[in-house]
Order: C-alpha cells, then sequence, then structure tokens
C-alpha cells in the first residue's frame, strides 16, 4: 500500500457533542495584505538544529551553492531586491559567508556556532500563521518520443506561438498580440479544438496523458525514436488558471486523497479511457516548450541547473530567491517506509501552483526513482531562511572583496543560464518568460497542491 499523508485534521464540532470530521488546511492560504512570509526568531531556541543538515551536506549541494553565487553575481539580479527586509548585497553577501563557514567548519557543532554569531533565523509563517508549510515533491519525467509524427508518434508539444507576449522580466503572461494592445489568450479546449497550433509542433509523443503530464512538469527528457535524447523546457503558458487533474479526481471521488497518485492516475484512465479528454480540458492553462541543450539541463527558473534533494521551489512574490533554507519534513515516497528529512536547501525555483507562504516543492532528480519519491511526496514541516545580521554585510562584502579585487568581479562571467538550443541564450539574467520553468511538478502533477 502506497504510503501518504492524508490532507485532513480533525477537530470537535456541533453543540452539546463531539464529532470528528475531516476539514482540509488551506496551504494556498494567501498571506494578508500587507504581511511578511517571514518573521525573525529572536529567541535562539527556536532555531532548528543544524549539525543534522550541515552532516548531510554534499558536493552537490556545494555545486549548487556555487550556482547561487554566480547567479547573485549577475547585475540585472537586483531587479528582485529588496524583499522583506533582504537587500541583494544581503542576499549576496550571506550565500557568500555560508560557502566560507560550511567549507571551514570542521564540525556540525562548529558549523552552528558560526551561523548563531553571524547569521539571523527566519521561519515562513506558513499557512497557518505558526509556520505549517505543506511539502510536495517534483521532478523530470522520461518519455519516448519523435520529431515527426506518425501512427505511433502523433501527441504534439507545441512551440510558444509568435503571437503571445509574455514580460521577459517576470514571466507574466500578458496575452494575444492585437493591434497596440492585447486580449486573452485561447484556453486549452479552444487552442486543441481550433488546431490553432498546427505548424508549430516541436516534437511528439505516444500517449495523450503523457503529452498532459509533460505540460504540466514543464519540462522532459525525451528518448527519441532515432536512438538520440532530447531536452526540452518551458517556454511560457496561455495565461490561464491551472487546474489540477489530480486534485479534480480527489473532489469528484474518484480516486482517495490517501491513494492520489501518478500511477493511480494512470491506472484510472486505463480502466476508463473516454473521461480523460474531459478531464484534461479542465484545465484551462496550456504549455509551450523549446528545446534545450543538455549542459545545464534541467533548470529551475534561476535560469541553472537544478539539484535533487536540494533545489527548492517556493513563490517568489513572497520568499526571496537563491538563498539557504533548512527544511525540516517527512519523505513520504509511494513505495517504502517515511523518513526524516532535515537537510539544508537553496530556494532556486518557483512554483506555477505554489502562490502561498505555506507551500514549497522539493525536487527529486529525473526518471521513475524520482518520480516514486516526488509522487507520494506530502508532508507538513518547517522551513527556515538564513541571512546574515545588518551588522555583518559590510564585514563579509570587504572579506569578498579582498578575497576577489574588483577588476575580478565581473558579473555576467557566471555561467549563462540555460537556453534553448535553437535560440540565442537569454540576456543578462535568466528570464522567467524565456528560461525553463522548474523542471518538475512546479505546476503539480498530481493536482494536490493548487
Amino acid at each position: 500500500m502506497m504510503r501518504r499523508l492524508s490532507v485532513v485534521l480533525l477537530f470537535a464540532v456541533l453543540a452539546g457533542c463531539q464529532k470528528e470530521q475531516q476539514v482540509k488546511p488551506d496551504y494556498n492560504k494567501p498571506l494578508p495584505p500587507g504581511a511578511n512570509a517571514l518573521r525573525l526568531l529572536l529567541d535562539p531556541a527556536q532555531w532548528p538544529d543544524l549539525k543534522e543538515p550541515w552532516e548531510r551536506k554534499d558536493p552537490a549541494f556545494m555545486e549548487s551553492l556555487d550556482r547561487s553565487r554566480s547567479w547573485f553575481g549577475i547585475a540585472s539580479t537586483k531587479q528582485f531586491f529588496p524583499l522583506f527586509d533582504v537587500s541583494h548585497l544581503r542576499a549576496q553577501m550571506s550565500v557568500y559567508a555560508l560557502s566560507k563557514i560550511l567549507t571551514e567548519s570542521q564540525s556540525g557543532s562548529q558549523f552552528e556556532q558560526r551561523m548563531r554569531e553571524d547569521f539571523d533565523c527566519y521561519t515562513s509563517v506558513g499557512y497557518d500563521n505558526k509556520g505549517g508549510v505543506l511539502f510536495t515533491g517534483y521532478y523530470t519525467p522520461v518519455f519516448k518520443a519523435s520529431k515527426t509524427a506518425d501512427s505511433t508518434y502523433k501527441y504534439p508539444l507545441y512551440k510558444k506561438p509568435a503571437d503571445l507576449d509574455i514580460e521577459p522580466m517576470t514571466g507574466k503572461v500578458l496575452g494575444r498580440k492585437v493591434g497596440s494592445g492585447y486580449q486573452p489568450f485561447p484556453t486549452r479546449s479552444e487552442i486543441e479544438s481550433s488546431n490553432m497550433l498546427k505548424g508549430t509542433e516541436l516534437v511528439y509523443v505516444k500517449d495523450r496523458l503523457d503529452q498532459y503530464i509533460i505540460q504540466v512538469n514543464g519540462s522532459a527528457k525525451l528518448e527519441l525514436a532515432d536512438g538520440s535524447v532530447m531536452y526540452i523546457g518551458y517556454s511560457g503558458n496561455n495565461g490561464h488558471d491551472y487546474t489540477g487533474l489530480g486534485q479534480t479526481l480527489v473532489k469528484e471521488g474518484k480516486i482517495s486523497p490517501e491513494h492520489l497518485s501518478l500511477p493511480a492516475i494512470r491506472a484510472y484512465f486505463a480502466d476508463k479511457p473516454a473521461e480523460l479528454e474531459r478531464y484534461i480540458n479542465m484545465n484551462d492553462r496550456y504549455v509551450f516548450f523549446a528545446e534545450y541543450n543538455g549542459q545545464n539541463w534541467p533548470a529551475g527558473s534561476l535560469g541553472f541547473k537544478a539539484t535533487p534533494m536540494t533545489t527548492l521551489a517556493t513563490d517568489k512574490s513572497v520568499f526571496p530567491r537563491g538563498g539557504l533554507v533548512v527544511v525540516q519534513t517527512k519523505t513520504t515516497p509511494m513505495a517504502g517506509p517515511q523518513g526524516s528529512f532535515n537537510r539544508m536547501m537553496l530556494d532556486q525555483d518557483t512554483g506555477g501552483a505554489i502562490r502561498a507562504a505555506g507551500r514549497a516543492d522539493i525536487y527529486m532528480g529525473i526518471g521513475p526513482d524520482a518520480e516514486q519519491r516526488a509522487g507520494g511526496q506530502f508532508a507538513e514541516g518547517r522551513m527556515y531562511y538564513f541571512f546574515l545580521k545588518h551588522g555583518k554585510v559590510l564585514e563579509w562584502h570587504q572579506k569578498m572583496l579582498t578575497e576577489n579585487p574588483p577588476a575580478s568581479v565581473k558579473p555576467g562571467k557566471s555561467p549563462k543560464p540555460n537556453a534553448p538550443a535553437s535560440a540565442p541564450a537569454p540576456g543578462s539574467t535568466p528570464a522567467p518568460g524565456n528560461a525553463p520553468a522548474p523542471t518538475g511538478g512546479k505546476i503539480d502533477p498530481f493536482g494536490t497542491g493548487s
């Protein structure tokens, strides 16, 4: 039996008697006007333990940290700050200081002591203003595909339409260009029923549900019929709201919440194929793709390679980009036992269906094993952000300048953001409208979080 946490709370109601009822917490509850997603922890006793996360660090985490450092070196990343109480310099120096402290610390205890001396700790206020955060998982799928259509490969993935305008720096969908203005781009059902995208096919897959899953995930590794490999990633969407297929199946009582998973969804439609079109068309959002080189693939929304069990996707309108987050939750794979998850991660990706302080997505990796990990991940926990104390920012900035004199600090010399193989690289900053979307279920492939 697949292990998956049910999204329920039990409480007593009805005057004069006690009765258990199932209530789903509103993990997507927006922040009140003017409220912040992060709260400074003034009491050191409220800090999370940092010794275990230090022990769990690995070379992949350090490489991912280097990517964040390089990203902050791009001048145009300043546009995303300040956010909350975090300036660009403070965020940048926090990542630099963290890399030095991690390298210099000889034990978890020493690391924890150094962090307490130089850093402030903030907690997400969560969905309940008490720090509760729902952690789901996402991954990058692998599918069979062909660049030409035939009787086997007949379900297309399309390039971004030429008349669809997307704000390059924010990724905001402006709509269909009409004269000097815009009108809403057609919905999923309107796009597919009109065949309006004919001639802009990028690649074809075997199965209608596979086609939809790739759209929901935002990227995929494709094993082509000729034996080659193709990497595709997000290049935009039609600007309509997302409706989770899995969420709808649960709402209609087709699948129970505790058994919701990608295999369960596949099994349901294998048994009832005639229902697939109706459910797919309930989701008005339609995603477009571009081909990408494999060097920095799969890439997150900051434009560089995502790292399994290290890259975290959050709502970038309320959480600062690129920095250290300590995540404390449980792993809940589709098969096997639950486990403790207490790790350092980096906020390097954006969740398409994650629009709240009480949601976050853990990137699990590529392929079937990652699918197993991501498919069952559904657990509450806490997340903590770390930024240098205000009085330490200039001190660490001077240390960085001493180590790297200004002549050698050249924004733009960092690795270029991942770019479509068939198009020029994006400009000086990873632009969500041009760079690939998060690598897996940022739009929540099982529909549990939207």
